[in-house]
């Protein structure tokens, strides 16, 4: 059924990737009333936040019911994972609305790393040499162990909040941690452990919008995951990310849509996931050819904060062909410009830090640039930190080196206590972009 003409939206999510969501639902012709659930000091900017945990089926449903909804947009993979699209369409009240997302089978190629990599063997899909460890075939497990060379990467299975992946160099120190996992360090979600090859190379991140038959290639990104500059310290949600990334040109992203989005694609329609969303295809580009990390089954954030600002299409009309498999007639329009995010956190994450500070500066108002919050909160009349990371200050210009330097103007201006951000957020590719 086709979305109405004024179509009432409500988003499920609380972090930047939302805040960028909101931004970009919010300037659709097609929308009545958009809603967010719970949202946080910021989306409220673009709708109305409501105090819902995206978890609680039941209280959704009656949500959209009372309000009227005619699209679910699910941000993050944990409602996926558990089911919401199958709750919404085994109910005879509520499964005429339209939920933004795959099933959970589809789900399952984020829900669980060991199903990924079946799905990608089957489907010939470029990735590394894996095997899963249990308790019972541990034994075996370090014999694969043995046959690699360092560093070893280990992960979790299941979701992990983001902290199920360890890269150790040291063999003895890999066969340890893989025993911890198994005794529950990431509690059930590693009860089976996805040993891989480490893959040499830079990373990227692809994004398909796809109705589970047809797809559209959205700008692709880089994000910046270690907490330090020049990419030291403890792995985090995301520190920053740019779009488009130089080293994936044309003839990278051929080799990327030939042999791995349109086998993935073709994949997911062969065994029937029922998938009608977004798929975010974690790369390294090994020497010029494209491997695939991990599959995520939702937009990444940062990612999402630089993707969204060059996406000059209705974003509803894009989601109406996604829901109805009419995608391939829809026209995604990106804008040739750059965008850049920068992340501002709170001092010690993304170990221990404290939260409830005020902010200050976010009234300011900057052509090309746009506050997203992550991780605040209204306070009384303030705005106040409530995460690790707290907002992705986002910019569009003709080029990496124009996009980040407004991004850190903006940023020099808000303030709060132990505010931390990289400076250095695509810095590798300024010299070729000056």
């Amino acid at each position: 059924m086709k979305l109405p003409a004024s179509t009432n939206v409500l988003l499920l999510g609380s972090g930047g990737r939302e805040s960028a969501f909101a931004w970009k639902i919010a300037q659709s012709e097609k929308l009545g009333r958009l809603f967010i659930a719970p949202g946080n000091g910021g989306t409220a900017t673009y709708g109305i936040n409501v105090d819902i945990d995206p978890l609680d089926f039941s209280v959704v449903k009656q949500f959209v019911l009372q309000n009227y909804i005619n699209l679910v947009v699910v941000g993050s993979e944990e409602p996926l994972v558990r089911g919401i699209k199958d709750y919404f369409k085994d109910d005879e009240e509520i499964r005429h609305i339209h939920i933004l997302g795959p099933s959970a089978a589809g789900a399952a190629l984020e829900g669980s790393k060991e199903l990924a990599k079946g799905f990608m063997m089957r489907h010939k899909i470029p990735t590394a040499r894996y095997f899963t460890a249990t308790k019972e075939n541990r034994a075996e497990a370090e014999e694969f162990l043995d046959s690699l060379t360092a560093p070893y990467v280990l992960k979790a299975n299941g979701l992990a909040a983001g902290k199920g992946v360890l890269i150790i160099n040291d063999l003895a120190e890999a066969k340890g941690a893989l025993q911890e996992m198994l005794d529950g360090k990431f509690g059930k979600a590693s009860a089976k452990v996805v040993i891989e090859e480490y893959l040499s190379g830079i990373e990227c991140s692809v994004f398909v919008a796809t109705d589970g038959k047809s797809y559209k290639i959205l700008p692709e990104a880089k994000d910046y995951k270690r907490i330090g500059e020049g990419d030291t310290g403890l792995n985090t949600g995301g520190m920053g990310a740019v779009s488009p990334v130089p080293f994936a040109d044309e003839v990278f992203m051929e080799k990327v849509r030939v042999r791995i989005i349109e086998p993935t694609i073709n994949g997911i329609a062969q065994e029937e996931l029922g998938y009608k969303g977004f798929v975010f295809i974690g790369l390294m580009n090994v020497d010029g050819e494209p491997k695939v990390i991990e599959y995520n089954v939702r937009m990444g954030d940062p990612e999402t904060e630089v993707v969204f600002a060059r996406i000059e299409s209705d974003i509803l009309d894009l989601f109406d062909g996604i829901v109805n498999v009419t995608l391939e007639e829809k026209e995604l329009k990106i804008s040739s410009k750059t965008a850049v995010t920068v992340m501002m956190v709170s001092g010690g994450y993304p170990d221990c830090y404290e939260k409830g500070f005020p902010i200050s500066g976010l009234s300011q108002q900057r052509e090309g640039s746009v506050i997203f919050h992550a991780g605040t909160a209204r306070k009384g009349s303030d705005i106040v930190t409530c995460g690790g990371r707290v907002l992705a200050v986002t910019s569009l210009a003709d080029s990496i080196a124009q996009a980040a330097e407004m991004s850190y103007c903006v940023i020099e201006n808000i303030d709060y206590q132990n505010k931390y951000y990289r400076k250095d957020i695509g810095g590798e590719f300024l010299a070729e972009n000056r």
